[in-house]
């Protein structure tokens, strides 16, 4: 069985990375799988970069481009999460559907696949959705309370009040809903939380929805590294105690609620000596400005996941304090290092976190009782100790590269033989 991930990027961003670790899980684990990305940054063979655009192809995308963007100059919205319209592919569809390929896997793919792109697929497909734009408008993340559009349908009546100029996000849904009319889509989300929006949606209401978590490599990557030797590799303290956050991006994104970290962090700093505490952060460099209430370590943009794993390996609690989140690799590597995870229950993380059993889980965005869930975790050693362990052990249990593989063979295999009974010629009685 031969499985083609279609991906923008290969490592590039957490959605990237979840889908190539799936991709090298399967490998591993018996299935012929490869990945066509737009921009390629591994050495892996099977992984294959670049478009299909002919030289007059790309004249009229240069030309489109241009239009699109004086439609959108006066486009608006209230909501700071990334926007991306699906009117843009990389010229794919005869590539993908004269392969040798006998199941399509999409992944995130903007400005891979337009959303007409999609819709003329002829493989059997799998959806792996890591984010809330297979279901709604342009909006990779929207509200998932009773306001929701993609729960009734965009319509000028529910227009979200920040938004201002053209209706993107309707126009962006009413050509999915269009040009997916009819075209079968078996889903996969890594959260329940995932799950369960895009079985309330319009567009996949009549989708089969399966829950399969991400996966790490555990053997080799993602494992325990004494803290001392970690800190010393990081020339990080060795007497501190040190809380990490980030995520690609770091922690400016509204949605990664950094000001919610902040207030926690200040409440636990204030309850301390001043000199006990330290925070790590990821994902960016340090800024111009900060008025963080204890030293900040800045390690900047990390791409090499063996300094994620020391540095999560370092920390003595690692921090989520997402306002909106799918299943962050940040909790998951974090648990695979045996380290911690203090997060607000929201999205996909009561996937992952068992409270005060590998972590805790605080009421979302209550910052004092993020602070109150960060000084439990750090202010008795045994029960450190204990929720280490048990946290490697749920990782091992529900992210192994075996048992997620396992998981989308099986989906795979299920698809493919209900695909083969249904083009069957009916029997002559």
């Amino acid at each position: 069985m031969k499985v083609i991930h279609l991906s923008t990027h290969d490592i590039a961003g957490g959605a990237a990375r979840a889908a190539y670790r799936i991709h090298c899980a399967l490998n591993k684990h018996g299935i012929d799988s490869h990945m066509r990305v737009l921009s390629r940054q591994t050495n892996d063979s099977n992984v294959i970069g670049g478009h299909s655009r002919t030289i007059p192809d790309r004249c009229l995308l240069f030309l489109h481009r241009r239009w699109m963007n004086y439609i959108r100059r006066n486009w608006q919205s209230g909501n700071p999460t990334f926007h991306t319209f699906g009117d843009i592919g990389a010229g794919l569809v005869d590539e993908l559907n004269t392969s040798d390929a006998d199941m399509l896997n999409l992944h995130w793919v903007s400005n891979l696949l337009s959303i007409k792109d999609i819709g003329r697929l002829n493989k059997p497909l799998v959806w792996t959705m890591h984010d809330m734009w297979p279901f709604c408008g342009g909006e990779h993340y929207a509200p998932d309370d009773d306001s929701a559009r993609f729960h009734a349908g965009y319509w000028p009546s529910n227009r979200p009040t920040g938004e201002h100029g053209p209706d993107l996000n309707r126009m962006t849904w009413e050509t999915k809903r269009k040009e997916w009319m009819g075209r079968p889509f078996t889903l996969v989300s890594p959260s329940n939380w995932l799950a369960n929006c895009a079985r309330k949606s319009i567009l996949f209401a009549n989708s089969p929805v399966h829950v399969i978590p991400y996966t790490l490599d555990l053997d080799h990557l993602w494992r325990p590294i004494a803290q001392n030797v970690a800190r010393i590799a990081l020339n990080l303290p060795l007497h501190k105690k040190l809380i990490l956050a980030g995520a690609m991006g770091g922690v400016t994104d509204p949605r990664k609620g950094g000001d919610l970290l902040r207030q926690a962090i200040s409440r636990i700093a204030a309850s301390q000596t001043s000199d006990s505490l330290e925070i790590i952060i990821f994902g960016q460099d340090k800024p111009s400005h900060q008025d963080w209430p204890c030293p900040v370590h800045w390690l900047g943009v990390v791409s090499d996941d063996r300094i994620l794993a020391q540095a999560y390996s370092a920390a003595d609690v690692v921090v989520v304090s997402s306002r909106q989140d799918n299943l962050p690799n940040i909790a998951l590597e974090a648990q695979a290092c045996g380290t911690p995870v203090a997060a607000f229950s929201i999205g996909g993380l009561p996937d992952i976190i068992m409270h005060r059993e590998t972590g805790w889980l605080a009421t979302p965005f209550d910052s004092i009782e993020l602070a109150e869930g960060i000084l439990w975790i750090l202010s008795d050693k045994d029960r450190h100790a204990s929720l280490s362990a048990s946290s490697r052990k749920k990782a091992v249990e529900r992210y192994a590269e075996s048992v997620i593989a396992a998981k989308y063979a099986d989906l795979y295999l299920n698809l493919l033989a209900k695909d083969k009974l249904a083009s069957a010629p009916d029997e002559i009685t």
